[in-house]
């Protein structure tokens, strides 16, 4: 099978392209290295350190004897350059990683809201747009977000991507329709992956475009098999406020002797995923395609769920550390319940990897090891949601931590 990455050179990206090579896919990587700006643009670095694409590729080939190709293009902007790569290549299947990702970084400034609805709406478009135009029959897997469903309290467990509903007709009578579950996005990033849920349900409609849409969870853990055979072949691992997902932060900071920063009562449920079982995800939907002319294809990509509070503890259990808490930074209900349908993955034969079972492993192997790169100034979020949010947040985050 032949693989093109989009953002292969990203935290996702990254280990699905190693993952997928070591397999004896022929795998091909489209980046435009943005990732690596951004960290300049903030001021901050990966904890662990990165080498260039170009020596990450080497070292591969050195290790394994595999080729991984690489074409620098901006899938957003360059339709032009996108189109003309995918007509050479025409790949099997398309990995769709080519997005801005994080959701503070999504809500820092209008011109960072720009950016990534620019990024990400038309990223996913040029590309759908450019399968179609080339007639390339090519399966699309994309990584999207749990946070499409939002993390209200609806009090029923979230299916994948697809709720049954009831529609009373004009005669009475009522009728059974299957819909997208109401998008409730929580940030500006949230809503760019709404949008892609809309696309991509006109292109497979329309166009009979083949599309998986894997609704993950929150990706935590560095290593995968595949990263661990070289140094230089390590993934990112993203720890500032922008960036850094709550658990880096809550890792970062037991390391260091820092409390970990609880926004809000902690009472905010989030859907996990090992970073290991999220290639593994990968392989498993590419593997199995829908038909074509079959609607999107949609897997809710986690395999458990924590209250962020209960997160802390367990790792204050693990560590000693203790807990300091903030003012939550974003719009969001301060407690809720998510109960999560991923039964289709489970079928197609994952085992999922627990954070009981891998948080020791990275609180030693990398946080630790690492803890000399750390810039502690970095590690708070200081995005809000709104100007009041901003204010509050400003006035008891240097109080709280001292």
């Amino acid at each position: 099978m032949r693989i093109a990455v989009l953002g292969g050179d990203g935290f996702i990206g990254w280990p699905a392209t190693l993952h997928l090579s070591n397999l004896g896919f022929e795998v091909f990587i489209a980046d435009n290295l943005s990732r690596r700006w951004i960290d300049t643009e903030l001021g901050v670095q990966s904890l662990t350190p990165m080498d260039s694409i170009q020596e990450r590729r080497r070292v591969w080939r050195e290790v394994t004897g595999h080729d991984i190709g690489f074409e620098r293009i901006d899938v957003a902007s360059d339709y032009s350059g996108l189109k003309s790569w995918l007509d050479e290549l025409r790949p099997d299947a398309v990995l769709h990683l080519a997005k801005q990702r994080a959701a503070p970084y999504s809500m820092k400034s209008d011109q960072h809201k720009n950016y990534t609805v620019s990024n990400n709406v038309n990223a996913t478009h040029q590309v759908l747009n450019a399968l179609v135009e080339l007639s390339l029959d090519a399966h699309l897997v994309h990584i999207g977000t749990m946070g499409v469903y939002g993390y209200a309290n609806v009090g029923a467990t979230i299916p994948e991507g697809y709720l049954p509903v009831d529609i009373r007709l004009d005669d009475g009578s009522s009728s059974t329709l299957d819909i997208l579950y109401p998008a409730n996005p929580g940030s500006i990033y949230h809503m760019t992956k709404c949008l892609d849920q809309l696309m991509f349900q006109f292109y497979a409609k329309n166009d009979g475009l083949r599309v998986t849409d894997l609704h993950q969870g929150i990706v935590w853990g560095t290593h995968t098999d595949q990263t661990r055979r070289h140094v230089q072949l390590i993934n990112r691992f993203d720890y500032d406020g922008d960036y850094g997902t709550v658990l880096n932060r809550f890792l970062i900071q037991a390391a260091i002797g820092h409390p970990l920063t609880v926004h809000g009562t902690g009472g905010q449920t989030r859907a996990f995923i090992h970073i290991q079982d999220c290639v593994r995800c990968i392989e498993l939907a590419l593997k199995n395609p829908p038909e074509r002319g079959a609607r999107t294809q949609i897997f809710n990509q986690m395999t458990e769920t924590y209250r962020l509070r209960d997160l802390a503890h367990m790792i204050c259990d693990l560590t000693g550390a203790e807990v300091a808490w903030l003012p939550n930074p974003r719009n969001e209900p301060e407690e809720n319940e998510l109960v999560v349908r991923n039964d289709q993955l489970l079928d197609l034969g994952l085992q999922p990897t627990t954070l009981k079972e891998g948080l020791l492993e990275e609180l030693v192997d990398v946080a630790k090891k690492y803890a000399h790169r750390i810039d502690r100034s970095r590690i708070l979020s200081t995005a809000a949601w709104s100007k009041e949010r901003a204010e509050r947040l400003a006035g008891s985050n240097g109080n709280a931590i001292g």
